[in-house]
């Protein structure tokens, strides 16, 4: 069973659906009870960092979440908003603390050449990067929907599992630490690459 993390920020019945399309058991929840007996997690989210994270304290999650990621150490998986909020926090809330589970901040898209428009929207071609269960059945044109504004910058590259380009700036599409997985991308977005991207999750046993 996949438990889906319901704050009240994200593509909750975007990302059932895809899930159910492929066969394995879900359940949309903010019970803490509920939660606690999880055994794989995803936590999804569209918005901004600051409210996402007020809602996650207001509903008193943070710890039982610490408790599943970093004690349990069962396989969570952030999208979009949700891989920010893995990070220790985003220029666009500036005194919200993040979940910190990834030694990384989320950062803003600058560019001198107006042109070049904020928020990064559409499909763009993502590259693997590293060793993570997340690659399994991908190829060279892999490509990913994208729809954001911030994007998550690492201590270590080397927790990095997938690149994307925007605008001349490479950022971290991909991450990685241990059982905690997060992609700027909407999967549930992007078709049979998000697809491959969610079966790869559902059927990771770390």
């Amino acid at each position: 069973m996949i438990t889906v993390i319901n704050y009240g920020m994200g593509n909750l019945n975007s990302v059932m659906n895809m899930l159910k399309k492929l066969n394995f058991a879900a359940e949309i929840t903010s019970d803490i009870s509920v939660i606690a007996a999880a055994t794989k997690i995803i936590l999804p989210g569209v918005g901004a960092f600051g409210s996402a994270m007020e809602q996650i304290d207001q509903l008193g999650m943070r710890s039982i979440l610490n408790e599943k990621a970093l004690q349990q150490q069962i396989p969570i998986l952030g999208i979009c908003l949700g891989m920010q909020l893995l990070t220790r926090g985003s220029e666009e809330s500036p005194t919200a603390a993040g979940l910190g589970w990834i030694a990384a901040d989320t950062v803003k898209f600058q560019f001198s050449n107006a042109q070049i428009k904020v928020p990064h929207m559409g499909w763009s071609l993502t590259e693997m990067q590293g060793s993570s269960p997340l690659h399994e059945g991908f190829e060279n044109d892999t490509r990913f929907y994208f729809a954001h504004s911030y994007y998550v910058q690492l201590d270590n590259h080397n927790k990095g599992i997938m690149t994307t380009e925007y605008g001349g700036t490479v950022f971290q599409s991909g991450v990685q630490d241990k059982n905690i997985v997060g992609v700027q991308f909407h999967p549930e977005k992007s078709h049979r690459f998000g697809m491959q991207v969610l079966q790869n999750f559902a059927n990771w046993n770390p």
